[in-house]
């Protein structure tokens, strides 16, 4: 009888953990969340990554800003992956690119235009693409892969 305890009282406590585990890997990112995810940084210079599981330049640049997380920790930078695909592929992606750790989000409503025009009117949804915010909340917009030595020289010391 003890035994069937400690086992149900085991899975719970795993299971409960998988589910804090979760969260701290994804958060959901939808329509209206733009101002929060902005003011996060906090006045810092800050990149704003938007990326795809099934888009080829992603996954060739993923691993890349893991590379540069993992030499800049300090850097000020969100991951949202926009894909309407499994957590599981995402997971595994950021595991491969050693990025578990970063600040990840995953759209969770349909990225669609409303989602988008809030991030910047101009831009169509197109990824890779990076949103950079300078100290003084300007933003600029970078479609395609990054030069990480111009990433550095934009985030600055503080990277």
């Amino acid at each position: 009888m003890i035994k069937k305890h400690f086992l149900f009282l085991f899975l719970a406590g795993a299971l409960i953990s998988g589910t804090f585990a979760d969260s701290n890997i994804l958060k959901p990112y939808q329509t209206g969340d733009w101002a929060s995810v902005v003011t996060s940084g906090k006045g810092a210079p800050m990149a704003i990554h938007f990326w795809g599981v099934t888009c080829p330049a992603c996954v060739k640049e993923m691993p890349q800003w893991g590379k540069y997380i993992k030499t800049h920790p300090n850097a000020k930078i969100i991951f949202i992956q926009v894909d309407d695909v499994s957590s599981d592929s995402i997971k595994k992606m950021l595991s491969k690119a050693d990025l578990e750790n970063a600040n990840n989000y995953y759209v969770a409503s349909p990225f669609d235009e409303r989602m988008r025009y809030e991030v910047d009117p101009k831009w169509h949804g197109e990824t890779p693409t990076t949103i950079f915010i300078d100290k003084n909340g300007k933003t600029s917009r970078k479609t395609g892969l990054i030069d990480f030595q111009k990433l550095q020289n934009t985030l600055g010391a503080s990277s």
